[in-house]
């Protein structure tokens, strides 16, 4: 097995994207979008692990079975989450 070398002004080039998204989550913070800050905070979150996860964690370069687990753990983690926001829903209109 051979190891995969990143270069450093990728690494650089990612860091910059995160603090990027970081200052774009504090403006969301201080804007006011209405029902879609909590979105809009979650969409920048989401960019922000993903980006962890590629380059900082190399998952973009495992094998099939990496990348299955990882499928499989983030659909359960939405299931769960799309299943308490139909229950709060459901609460709330009754």
């Amino acid at each position: 097995m051979t190891a995969h070398v990143t270069s450093v002004k990728t690494y650089l080039v990612v860091f910059g994207a995160l603090l990027l998204l970081t200052l774009a989550t504090i403006g969301v913070a201080y804007v006011d979008l209405g029902a879609f800050n909590t979105p809009a905070a979650i969409v920048i979150a989401a960019a922000k692990s993903t980006l962890v996860l590629v380059f900082f964690m190399h998952l973009g370069r495992e094998d099939r079975a990496t990348a299955i687990s990882l499928g499989a753990g983030a659909f359960l983690l939405t299931t769960l989450i799309v299943l308490t926001i139909a229950d709060i829903i459901a609460r709330i209109t009754v």
